[in-house]
């Protein structure tokens, strides 16, 4: 079999990738959450007439979280395949993973209340 050329391969990659954020939101809640929370702020953005530097900062946050999302579901979905049943040993794993979501989620609201609170007072 020919080997396939790099570029149809990035392209077959990039399709996967799409495949599974869109699995992401339609699936998850708290990506659901994140995503609302996303165009919340993004609206603030325009509304409060952020320089490009907050919007950098608070694009790259948002993409932070929902590829920690990302990540804490996959490890969550790959935890529950290996081990169905309750396990105290996956369930560690399952709290690590979330908890670096929420150390996330926390220094994202300390960036939003950065930008925002000098533009509200």
């Amino acid at each position: 079999m020919p080997k396939e050329s790099f570029i149809k391969n990035r392209i077959r990659s990039v399709g996967f990738a799409l495949r599974g954020a869109l699995l992401l939101i339609r699936t998850e809640a708290s990506i659901k959450v994140q995503v609302f929370i996303a165009l919340v702020m993004t609206a603030a953005g325009f509304f409060f007439e952020i320089s490009n530097t907050e919007w950098s900062v608070q694009i790259l946050t948002i993409a932070v979280i929902m590829g920690a999302e990302g990540l804490n579901t996959a490890i969550e979905k790959m935890a529950d395949y290996v081990q169905p049943e309750f396990d105290k040993k996956i369930g560690t794993i399952k709290d690590v993973s979330a908890g670096a979501v929420m150390l996330v989620s926390i220094a994202a609201t300390i960036i939003g209340l950065i930008i925002y609170l000098p533009k509200i007072f």
